[in-house]
């Protein structure tokens, strides 16, 4: 056989084997036996090893796995991946209704969705070309997984449109999936799998894409990460639209015009969980129109325009053996409860967070009681009370200590608050926990300083604050138990390239009372630098949107203190970068340009800029560019094949440009 011919046999054949995965896969409905679909793919695999120049990164034979990797590449989520609020009754969907309507209206409707207790994934595409996949990480950098999700039958390869977009996604283990894995993992005498999600996580993170591959995952998408440029008004348009393209929905969802319905829609699914052949740990309510989701916005934390319904948790009852305390790095001494261990919603549980003396007090917990354990949300471990009426009478009362267990302080109880708290600066535990805080992923993450190496170091004397980290020796490192020369020197390399994180990261890091990860990049991008954050004043804090009045009194406070004075010193003279150095938003104010403090539509296939580019040049001109027309929209530009928001725009009256003009005006801006 030339070339010529087998080139055009790989064409056919890849044609059919992306069709009949599609139909297995995808629609559940084969229109082939299985040992013909075997037939086609063994003769593929037998031209592209006749001739590999015909070997592609979309062929049917990529998805067996057989690439072994060396490590995941960090992936930054140019559109980050925000966690939903959660509502744990029907009185928390009714308040989340109430915020809805005092917001957009009465004229609005939900889109109810079961939420696949999975792996949350962003996969990209480029010309109808799957290109990368990556896990959410923390919502703004996460792992490329690409190899492992090619694996994936249901995730196509190549969309049966040529079209740039990313959308995000729910890779799972069915459920007959894992009981085959950890039936085959006991025969091997391994540890099985506690519950199918912590399965498919762990084979997304596999090095050896076989392993993957054997699996047998699958996914549900359910949603684009960005509209701008579609055709698109709602979210149940985009999942119409996700369909279109070749994707896994979940069918199972369902359009509510009130909260009545959502409620219903819950209940009926509260019933139905068991009968699904994957794992839910709940619904997603989100309003339906994009133009009322951008209305709505987003908290620092997660969108005002969708929560998630978390079924009621499993109960279990089991016997409370002790009590442990432990000071975290504020200073809270927090009670945990230590449990004969028990299974809770696939897991075996040991530990249960009893939160404070209050509420021992409130539940009238004692050690030897038989306590009722479930999951909040299906995931964290909790005491839900105590069953009395089994007490023996050789049950203990527990007494909270008057002085800390770890420095012997005394611990005291702030005005407002219901936790004990140590407020020795020089406590050993809190000192300890901010080091483990500090190097953290969401602060300076540096690989290789784990909660193990960090306590040796502190227990060597090694580190007593972070900026100790950066003064850390080759040959203090090789001592410490299971420190070899690999390690310490990727470690070395971690703590150096930890230097030139951007401001945010090291805000982060240092732990601020009331800062979390969102609030230290608003305030990086405001200010800047840290010696201007750090001089700052109360109401320059306030007047930004997002910081409140405890979150700027706790700053300001911070930064007042000689010893932080002195420990920003420190880390500067160790080149720690003191500045922010991710993308800047620029203010309408700032801006002469004509895209300054206006609202701008993307619509239809633009030639010349990909939508990112587009999108990053208005708002870099301080515009800010909208996923659907609305009254509030100043301009649209529209591509090749724009629809109902070109059509929609031209009824509103709004300005229309084409691409060749937004060019221009791009470039003389510039």
């Amino acid at each position: 056989m030339d070339l010529q011919t087998a080139e055009k046999e790989v064409k056919e054949l890849h044609q059919l084997l992306n069709q009949y995965n599609y139909e297995y896969y995808v629609l559940d409905q084969p229109s082939v036996p299985d040992a013909e679909y075997d037939r086609l793919m063994q003769k593929l695999i037998q031209l592209e090893e006749e001739f590999p120049q015909l070997k592609t990164s979309d062929s049917p034979t990529q998805r067996v796995g057989g690439q072994v990797l060396e490590m995941f590449e960090k992936v930054q989520h140019e559109i980050p991946m925000l966690s939903l609020g959660n509502a744990f009754n029907e009185q928390d969907l009714r308040d989340f209704d109430r915020r809805v309507t005092q917001a957009v209206g009465e004229d609005h409707s939900y889109v109810c969705e079961l939420k696949i207790d999975g792996l949350a994934v962003s996969l990209r595409y480029e010309d109808g070309l799957f290109v990368q996949g990556s896990t959410r990480g923390d919502g703004t950098i996460g792992e490329d997984i690409t190899s492992n999700l090619r694996t994936i039958r249901s995730i196509p390869l190549r969309l049966k449109e040529n079209i740039s977009i990313e959308v995000r996604g729910e890779v799972f283990m069915p459920k007959r999936s894992f009981e085959a894995l950890n039936k085959l993992k006991m025969e091997r005498e391994e540890e099985p799998f506690a519950n199918p999600r912590n399965a498919a996580a762990g084979s997304l993170r596999q090095l050896d894409t076989k392993i993957a591959a054997s699996r047998n995952l699958d996914i549900f998408l359910y949603s684009i990460a960005d509209t701008a440029q579609l055709d698109v008004d709602s979210h149940s348009g985009a999942l119409r639209f996700l369909d279109q393209l070749g994707f896994k929905t979940n069918q199972e969802r369902r359009t509510c015009e009130t909260i009545d319905e959502v409620i219903q829609f819950v209940q009926e699914w509260t019933e139905k969980r068991p009968q699904l052949p994957y794992e839910i740990d709940g619904l997603v309510v989100k309003v339906d129109a994009l133009e009322q989701q951008e209305q709505l916005g987003f908290t620092a934390k997660s969108p005002r325009w969708a929560i998630a319904y978390k079924f009621p948790a499993e109960e279990v009852v089991t016997t409370l053996k002790s009590i442990e305390l432990s000071v975290g790095r504020t200073g809270v001494v927090t009670p945990t409860a230590i449990l004969e261990p028990v299974r809770v919603a696939g897991t075996t549980v040991q530990r249960a967070s009893l939160h404070n003396e209050d509420l021992i007090k409130e539940k009238d917990i004692r050690i030897g009681d038989q306590v009722v354990i479930k999951k909040a949300g299906d995931i964290i471990p909790e005491v839900v009370n105590v069953l009395i009426e089994r007490r023996t009478g050789e049950e203990i009362e527990f007494q909270m200590p008057s002085h800390c267990p770890e420095c012997e302080s005394e611990l005291v109880r702030l005005e407002g608050e219901v936790a004990l708290r140590c407020i020795n600066p020089k406590c050993p535990a809190q000192i300890r926990e901010g080091l483990i805080h500090f190097v953290s992923r969401d602060a300076m993450n540096i690989d290789g300083l784990g909660e193990k190496v960090i306590s040796q170091l502190f227990a060597a004397e090694l580190i007593q604050d972070v900026a100790d980290i950066y003064k850390l020796k080759r040959e203090q490192l090789l001592e410490l138990e299971r420190m070899g020369e690999k390690s310490v020197n990727n470690l070395l390399e971690a703590i150096e390239a930890s230097k030139s994180n951007s401001l945010e990261k090291l805000l982060f890091g240092l732990g601020i009372r009331h800062v979390g990860a969102k609030a230290a990049k608003t305030l990086a991008m405001e200010f800047e630098t840290m010696e201007g954050l750090a001089n700052a004043t109360y109401e320059q804090l306030t007047a930004i949107n997002e910081i409140g009045d405890k979150m700027a009194d706790s700053i300001v406070s911070y930064f007042e203190l000689d010893e932080v004075k002195e420990l920003l010193k420190e880390l500067q003279d160790f080149g720690v970068n003191m500045v922010y150095t991710g993308p800047k938003a620029v203010s309408a104010e700032d801006s002469s340009s004509f895209f300054a403090g206006k609202t701008v539509v993307l619509t239809g296939k633009l030639e010349q800029l990909t939508r990112n580019e587009a999108k990053e040049a208005i708002e870099r001109l301080g515009g800010k560019v909208a996923g659907s027309v609305s009254k509030k929209t100043h301009l649209v530009i529209a591509g090749a094949d724009a629809g109902s928001k070109l059509a929609k725009a031209e009824e509103l009256g709004i300005e229309v440009w084409n691409e060749e003009k937004l060019v221009e005006e791009l470039e003389s801006s510039n």
